[in-house]
């Protein structure tokens, strides 16, 4: 069902107001926490920094945004705002005079997400003193204000956010689920229309900031929903559609090595965050803690083989085993790739209920933090005093299961769906069963993890 029917709807994207103003607040939210993370309380758990970013972002990204409205996040992330608002040199729409700088192509070789799995690797290695030390928060948050800034001055189009964020390459991921989209309506009105305005850009409206032609989209993943292609379309061609969940994943094209291993990423991430942050491993939790030393080098080895080695290597040999059973005559690397994909509601799944261990319990710091965010004794709102109260204590395991074993099914049966597109029958199910144990096994270990 194409939303943009209703005028009110479609009035509301196209206006560059309503979003203009949403990323606004958003940067100074950003800004503020920084501050407060340089200048704040050094205790984590009262740095309105860490409980604005690793609390109350990161639960409406994770329970909310990324489900629901897949990339809506980068429709207002305000990282980017700084950089493209003085490479346009306008707040609001393009200029008839362009800047001049800003116009450098990125290069070919690195028109793929593993510089994103990169980052968003080194992150999660240091994650035990970011999500816990509001400066170290406040000097990664300041350091992707930079990149952004500075890379949007020498390339064109959202670099940072297309390429480098590691925020934005796991949102691409798990977009595939969500059950909206921007797609073209009709393809032979873009095939006549020549200037190809969604993509170069006109008067009305930039060119596709995520250097995506959407004409050719056929997934979620690289569109960041900033609607310029609904501003520059001459011809109302562009739809915002409400769709079934996860209807990217039955698309077997462009399916790629790089977000494959995005998906790897993504689930041995949220088995190592569960075991060490939420553990009763103190001795690993202390290792993860302390960057430098013996032990942080260790877990830093450990967590690296896990992540790019054994898991991948262990989905690999499920896949193998497949192919043997079924005696499908396919290259075991397009096997990989093409199965790797049904790992990704799973990996939400993980990435929720993960997500649910630490919200509800501490979400309550939050309103201390709102009256008092530097922690200099004040009481703006009148709630400095809250003492801390968890929520939802008795329920969250049970969402926890309800969530793990609805990712579970639906990766399984999404497996079953990609085995069903080589072979029918008996041979797909032959083929698929490997990895769906594969799948549950990582389940119940991280129910174990998470619940035990």
């Amino acid at each position: 069902m194409n939303i943009l029917r209703f005028p009110l709807i479609k009035n509301l994207f196209v206006n560059r107001w309503p979003q203009f103003v949403v990323m606004v607040i958003a940067l100074a939210g950003f800004l503020l926490a920084i501050l407060s993370g340089l200048f704040g309380t050094p205790v984590g758990s009262h740095n309105f920094g860490i409980l604005l970013v690793w609390i109350t972002w990161w639960a409406i990204l994770m329970l909310v945004a990324v489900p629901f409205l897949g990339r809506g996040w980068c429709s207002i992330c305000p990282i980017p705002a700084p950089g493209e608002w003085l490479r346009s040199g306008a707040l609001l729409g393009p200029r008839e005079q362009a800047m001049k700088w800003g116009k450098k192509r990125w290069p070919n070789r690195f028109r793929n997400i593993w510089l994103q799995n990169g980052t968003f690797l080194l992150v999660a290695l240091f994650s035990t003193v970011i999500l816990t030390q509001p400066k170290v928060t406040a000097i990664v948050l300041a350091a992707f204000l930079f990149l952004a800034f500075g890379t949007s001055l020498i390339f064109e189009r959202r670099v940072f956010c297309r390429y480098m964020c590691p925020v934005g390459g796991f949102i691409g991921l798990y977009s595939q689920l969500a059950p909206v989209e921007v797609r073209v309506i009709d393809t032979a009105v873009c095939t006549a229309h020549t200037e190809k305005t969604c993509y170069t850009g006109s008067i009305d409206g930039y060119g596709c900031p995520w250097d995506v032609f959407p004409p050719g989209m056929v997934k979620n993943t690289y569109c960041g929903t900033c609607m310029e292609c609904l501003r520059t379309c001459p011809h109302d061609n562009l739809a915002v559609n409400i769709r079934p969940f996860g209807a990217d994943l039955s698309v077997n094209r462009n399916r790629r090595l790089d977000e494959a291993y995005k998906a790897f990423i993504m689930l041995g991430a949220a088995t190592v965050y569960s075991t060490v942050l939420l553990g009763p491993w103190g001795s690993l939790k202390l290792a993860a803690y302390s960057i430098g030393t013996l032990p942080w080098l260790i877990y830093a080895a450990s967590f690296l083989i896990l992540i790019l080695l054994a898991l991948p290597g262990l989905f690999w040999l499920m896949i193998w085993v497949g192919k043997k059973m079924s005696g499908l005559a396919q290259p075991m690397k397009q096997l990989f790739v093409a199965q790797a994909y049904s790992l990704v509601p799973l990996g939400l799944a993980a990435w929720v209920a993960f997500s649910l261990s630490f919200v509800f319990a501490n979400f309550s710091y939050v309103l201390a933090a709102l009256s008092d965010p530097f922690g200099w004794g004040w009481n703006l709102l009148g709630t400095a005093g809250l003492a801390w109260s968890p929520w939802l204590t008795n329920l969250t395991p049970f969402l926890q299961v309800g969530v793990l074993v609805g990712g579970f099914i639906w990766t399984a049966t999404t497996s079953r769906k990609i085995a069903n597109e080589k072979m029918a029958g008996i041979q797909a199910v032959k083929l698929s069963t490997p990895v769906i144990v594969f799948c549950l096994a990582f389940t119940l270990t991280l129910m174990g993890l998470l619940i035990a």
